[in-house]
Formats: C-alpha cells, sequence, structure tokens
C-alpha cells in the first residue's frame, strides 16, 4: 500500500526565510508551489522575505500568462496539463526522498519548454519529478518564471529601472538558482552539484544561463535539450521603442505615462500587447519574444563566445531525428517496400538530392528504414551541430551529444517528433500511452540512467549502452537512442549538408489570428 502523509508536522522543512509543509507520498516528499521571488511588472525579481509560521506547499503555484492560449491538439504525442495563471508566477516544485541535509543528492533543475511564449513546470504530464527522486535518487526542482510580454519586452527607453526588462524572465531562473543554492541542502540536495536541464525554449535557456555572469557558480553541469534555437529566426524587426509606444497608444496612455503600463490589469494589457503584435505584422515587421545581449547577459554563443565558465560545465546536447519535420502522408509505412521508400524520397528530395540523401542517410542511421528520410528537420539541428563542434573545441569540460531517433508505432510509422524524448529522460514512460511499445522500459532505462549519471557525475555511461565518449575537435560522437543504442562518428557531416540544400527550410507560424472571436492559437508545439 502506498503511502501518504501530510500531517502538523510532517513532511516539514526549515529554510533559511522559513518553514514549508508538503506531502509524503510512496516514499517521496512532494512540495508544490515554493515562492522563491516576487518582483513588479518589468522589473528584476528579489528573494522573498522572511515569514513566520509554516507555509503550506501542497498546490502548485500559478503559471505566467499567456498571450494567446493554444488549441489543444496531438494529445496522444504530447499530453498537457493546465493550470491558473498570473504573472506573479515564480514559484518552484520540489520531489525528494530525503530532506536530511547530510543526504547531498544530485539537483536536477528542469525548465520547461514553450520557446521564450508559453509554457510551465507542470504543462507536460512528463514534467512530474516523481519517479527521477524515487527510483533515482536525485532531488527534483521544477521552475515557472515570467514569459513573452511579462519577460521579455524591453522598456528600457522608458527609465533606468527598466533597463533589463528585455531579460527578466531569465533573471527569475537566475533567482530561483540562487534559491537552489541557499536552500536545497534542506530537501537534501547538494547546492554544489545542480545540472540545469530544459528542452526546446528549455533548451535555449540553459544556453542563455551559461551566458550570464551572475548565474555563475549556481549550477555545475548543462543539459540542452533540442534547444540550440537559431537566434536569428526569434529575433524582432521593430524596435523595442516602437512597439512599446503602439501598446501604450492601444491604452491610450501617454508616452510620458509609460510607467502606468505597469498597473494595467493582465487581460488588458494582453490585448493591447497583441493587437500591437498585429499592427507590426501588418508593417511587415515580426516580434519576437527573446532574451537580448546586454550588460547582463553576453551574448549567444553561436554570434560571440562562450562565456569562459561555461567552457568548464561538462554539458550535453541533443536533438530527436523529426523535431518539428513536416510528415509526408504515405500510408502505413511499416508496409512500403524499399523500392517504395526510395521513389518517395527522390520525390521530395528531386532525383539528385534523393540519391545522395539515401546514401548518406542509409550511413548515419543503418537501423532506420529510407522512408524516414523525408522527415528530417533542418531548424533545431544545423545550430546544434555548429554548437557541439565549437564548445567541444573550446571547452576544458566534456561535451556530449545524442540523437533520439526512435520511430513509433503511430500512424503506420512516426518517427520521433519534437518533445518525444522528454518522458524517456523523466522516467515517466508508465505515464504517457504512447511510450508503451515494444522494449520501451529497457530504452527508458538506458536514457533516464545517462541522464541521471551525468547530473551525477558528469560522465553519461551507463549499463546496456556502448561507450560513450566526450566529443572532439575533430569527432563529434553522438549516442543514438533508439531500438538498438548505438555511437556514430560524424553522423551529420555528409546529410546534414544535403537536406539543407535539398530541403525547403522549416519556417516557424508567427501570426496572430486576425479574428479576435477565433477559439485560438496554434497546437501544442513544445
Amino acid at each position: 500500500m502506498k503511502e501518504f502523509v501530510m500531517s502538523k508536522t510532517s513532511p516539514i522543512v526549515s529554510t533559511p526565510k522559513g518553514k514549508l509543509r508538503g506531502f509524503l507520498f510512496d516514499g517521496v516528499n512532494h512540495f508544490y508551489g515554493i515562492r522563491y521571488a516576487k518582483a513588479k511588472r518589468f522589473q528584476m525579481p528579489q528573494p522573498v522575505e522572511p515569514w513566520d509560521g509554516v507555509r503550506d506547499a501542497g498546490s502548485y503555484g500559478m503559471n505566467c500568462p499567456v498571450l494567446n492560449e493554444p488549441m489543444p491538439a496531438g494529445e496522444v504525442m504530447i499530453p498537457h496539463r493546465f493550470w491558473p495563471s498570473s504573472e506573479h508566477c515564480q514559484y518552484l516544485n520540489v520531489w525528494t526522498t530525503d530532506c536530511d541535509p547530510s543526504a547531498k543528492k544530485p539537483v536536477m533543475f528542469w525548465i520547461h519548454g514553450g520557446g521564450y511564449s508559453a509554457g510551465s513546470a507542470i504543462e507536460q504530464v512528463c514534467y512530474d519529478g516523481f519517479n527521477l527522486a524515487k527510483k533515482d535518487d536525485v532531488v527534483v526542482v521544477t521552475v515557472n518564471h515570467r514569459l513573452n510580454a511579462f519577460g521579455y519586452l524591453d522598456m528600457s527607453d522608458f527609465g533606468d529601472k527598466y533597463k533589463n526588462s528585455v531579460n527578466v524572465g531569465m533573471a527569475d531562473l537566475v533567482e530561483a538558482l540562487r534559491w537552489v543554492r541557499d536552500n536545497i541542502s534542506c530537501f537534501g540536495g547538494d547546492p554544489e552539484n545542480v545540472t540545469i536541464f530544459g528542452q526546446s525554449g528549455g533548451g535555449g535557456k540553459v544556453t542563455v544561463l551559461g551566458q550570464i555572469p551572475e548565474a555563475e557558480g549556481l549550477f555545475h553541469k548543462m543539459i540542452v535539450m533540442s534547444g540550440v534555437i537559431p537566434s536569428n529566426d526569434f529575433a524582432s524587426d521593430c524596435t523595442p521603442k516602437e512597439l512599446v509606444l503602439e501598446i501604450l497608444k492601444n491604452l491610450r496612455i501617454e508616452e510620458k505615462d509609460a510607467e502606468k503600463l505597469e498597473k494595467v490589469p493582465v487581460p488588458q494589457f494582453i490585448w493591447a500587447v497583441n493587437k500591437a503584435c498585429k499592427t507590426m505584422e501588418r508593417q511587415g515587421k515580426r516580434v519576437n519574444w527573446t532574451p537580448v545581449p546586454n550588460e547582463y547577459y553576453t551574448c549567444d554563443p553561436l554570434q560571440g563566445d562562450f562565456s569562459p565558465a561555461s567552457l568548464k560545465i561538462p554539458t550535453m546536447v541533443g536533438t530527436v531525428i523529426a523535431e518539428f519535420g513536416i510528415v509526408h502522408d504515405y500510408g502505413d509505412r511499416s508496409q512500403l517496400t524499399v523500392a517504395e521508400q526510395e521513389k518517395y524520397v527522390k520525390e521530395l528530395y528531386g532525383e539528385e538530392g534523393g540519391e545522395k540523401i539515401l546514401t548518406a542517410f542509409r550511413k548515419a542511421y543503418p537501423n532506420t528504414s529510407e522512408i524516414y528520410a523525408t522527415d528530417l528537420e533542418t531548424f533545431f539541428l544545423p545550430d546544434t551541430v555548429k554548437y557541439i563542434k565549437k564548445k567541444a573545441k573550446e571547452a576544458s569540460a566534456p561535451v556530449y551529444n545524442y540523437m533520439f531517433a526512435k520511430v513509433f508505432d503511430y500512424d503506420g510509422g512516426r518517427a520521433a517528433w519534437h518533445c518525444s524524448d522528454i518522458p524517456y529522460f523523466f522516467h515517466n514512460g508508465e505515464l504517457i500511452p504512447i511510450c508503451h511499445q515494444k522494449g520501451w522500459e529497457e530504452l527508458e532505462r538506458v536514457m533516464t540512467g545517462a541522464f541521471v549519471n551525468f547530473a551525477r557525475t558528469g560522465d553519461p555511461n551507463v549499463e546496456g549502452l556502448p561507450q560513450w565518449d566526450p566529443c572532439t575537435a575533430e569527432k563529434t560522437l553522438t549516442m543514438v537512442f533508439d531500438d538498438t543504442c548505438a555511437v556514430q562518428e560524424n553522423m551529420h557531416d555528409e546529410l546534414l549538408p544535403l537536406v539543407e540544400k535539398y530541403k525547403p527550410p522549416f519556417q516557424l507560424n508567427h501570426t496572430i489570428p486576425d479574428d479576435e472571436d477565433d477559439e485560438g492559437g496554434n497546437a501544442w508545439v513544445f
């Protein structure tokens, strides 16, 4: 029988700021909705003040509001959860089996995806930290922070107190890491062994944290999952000031009174921001929410230099085989002959390109049917390869690379899509029905084991995987996670340039619906 305990006396931890009461279930202490900071709109976060008594930590904290609610779709592929929102969203969650400060367990600090615009610490079902804590003996932390216009609207033209408003979403994460440094030993974690890991936008935030001087020393390993994001794709075309002036115009606030934007109710603020973005788009000016280099955040390491501190941090970087790749309808792919597969590949890439890609694909993916060459993505992978090669050349710490290449028995065969690897790395395949396919438990065991071993020691090798060595300046060694796992050397060097040459580039949808009564938004893609 699984035990549940939430009493007046247990489980309670005494942190430097005050006491927190969570609950014990099946051997794992759960602490939800811990407030790690407070912040005024557009301004830097501040640590919470001490409190008297015992605060409840049995409910998740608020998510950051999104500007456009997405239309739920593809829930079989990526199951989601929804929760109330507030711009005051600086909350985190902790799972641990032992609150003894002497336990010194590795800490895994999860940063959710959704670009810099959406998502939350609980928004995917597989983000739950219970199994990692119980089965893998780590302390798991998941965190909410400001997003979109709440976290990345550049108000610096309107007052010195807003000089870093364009990066306050990242500043929230830095403050959360300070909370971990100062508090995690109370939950059995080791503040000197913290691994930050994130997927998609969360992976992007991991790379950015490596370039923020104030974050130095707050984490000790980095895992970037499908998160080396082309910075030029997320750059805005309009100037910060013209966007803010358009928002003010929509709210009938004069420029001299821009400070009033701090107090506009959230629904009206979101309406004004979306209307301004639509106006910019009609002028051919794209608006995106993203960190911007300044005195606080040095640069994208592919646009400038890696920070000296990040070059000393063991790093793991990976992608999945199809990501956002367009899936073409070829019927039941499992029934296609090799000749039919070759025909479809050549129809997509052309006779010349198809022939070259087939040859290169067979070398890179010898255990994968040729038809999946049509699904290869070119959004994350090119910059991921550049990131790995550059960091492996310059870093004193090891750099590991992986590729999740599983083909799922779904609609006649579907190559791994964006987010499909997360349940395996989180030890949460049991929660996600589509993961329950032949051999899934062993694949999950080695994938979770690799992540946990990396978090514990900086070395991802685990029983059941072939020897996995770090990348070097000359060799990119990629662990291919699949029904049969294997290490491939320089697997992208021949194939990727061909796919980039012969396949139309991936295009993100930046538009906002014209119809204000539309039920709304795009399908979840993170």
